[in-house]
């Protein structure tokens, strides 16, 4: 691994006002961000990634690699949740599988949106339509997730109380799935003047929010370390090494899609990531014995930080060496 990434990663003022979040909760301090302005924050990097892949694909033309790069993301969404549901079930109920491998299927917006300022740090370009693969990975997991539980669940002739029909639709709606492709259609539909007027709001305080959004992360991250480490070994470990595996083979084989670093490794880190807002959000109306305390902080207090410090020099130093 590169050295030089690793320590440019490591001291990423944004990375470090993460681990600040968790040195806080160990301290015990009084410092949080209010509940409304990190919703805002959230919503605001998801618009403004998403308006900023809007111009970049208004500004490339379609091809045969972005219909593969959308294709294989949804391959990807579909493919890890099936796999990791089987490893999962040696330990995990039939609820708790599936909630977890929805949830490693899924997608992280704010481990992509870490990466993208990764690549903007070290001057790697990447294609506008990756927000696009995104935001369509992020249905589809959750939709193999409840599909699992649901034949289990009849295979082992337990009541079938899920209202499928409302969940889906949940899954396809979700805010931030609707923020994210609605400010990618807005970006393609807007011209370079008309994108240059608000550049000051989508590019300029980017940076900044993010910081402040990872410093909210850091905090939540910090309060539920201490709830997965209860659960044993095997949550914690699955946590890194299903990551690590997905991330190092798709940041092997996305060469055969694109000769982009910056996409291969956007790639992998979407492959690698886990989701802890969207899938949160659909298994508390689908799956309410599925346990939160289990799925939210694998993804948001092991996968997250690994990603955003270890994995991206990692899988780009896979990149480098294929």
């Amino acid at each position: 691994m590169d050295l030089h990434l690793l320590i440019d990663n490591l001291t990423n003022p944004a990375l470090l006002f993460f681990f600040l979040g968790v040195i806080t909760v160990q301290l015990k301090s009084d410092l949080k961000i209010p509940e409304n302005s990190s919703k805002f924050i959230s919503f605001y990097l998801l618009l403004s990634i998403g308006f900023k892949g809007g111009q970049e694909l208004a500004h490339s033309e379609f091809s045969m690699e972005i219909l593969w790069a959308l294709l294989f993301g949804i391959f990807l969404a579909l493919l890890v949740p099936l796999y990791t549901y089987f490893i999962l079930r040696k330990k995990f109920s039939v609820e708790n599988a599936g909630a977890i491998a929805a949830a490693y299927g899924s997608v992280s917006a704010v481990t992509f949106v870490t990466t993208i300022s990764f690549l903007e740090m070290e001057g790697i370009p990447f294609s506008g339509h990756m927000v696009a693969v995104m935001a369509l990975m992020e249905a589809p997991s959750i939709m193999v997730g409840l599909l699992l539980m649901t034949y289990f669940k009849k295979k082992n002739k337990e009541k079938q109380d899920m209202p499928m029909k409302k969940v889906l639709h949940h899954a396809l709606t979700n805010g931030s799935v609707l923020l994210i492709i609605g400010s990618l259609v807005i970006g393609l539909m807007a011209s370079e003047a008309q994108a240059e007027g608000i550049k000051p709001f989508t590019t300029d305080i980017f940076k900044g929010f993010l910081a402040v959004f990872l410093l909210d992360m850091g905090i939540v991250s910090g309060r539920k370390l201490s709830d997965l480490m209860k659960k044993g070994l095997f949550a914690v470990l699955f946590s890194i090494i299903i990551p690590v595996i997905n991330g190092v083979i798709v940041a092997a084989m996305s060469g055969m899609l694109t000769t982009s670093e910056g996409n291969r490794l956007l790639f992998a880190i979407l492959a690698a990531s886990a989701s802890y807002i969207a899938v949160p959000a659909a298994m508390k109306i689908a799956a309410p014995k599925a346990n939160p305390s289990l799925y939210i902080p694998m993804a948001l207090a092991i996968t997250f930080p690994f990603n955003i410090t270890l994995g991206m020099p990692l899988y780009l130093c896979i990149i480098n060496l294929t």
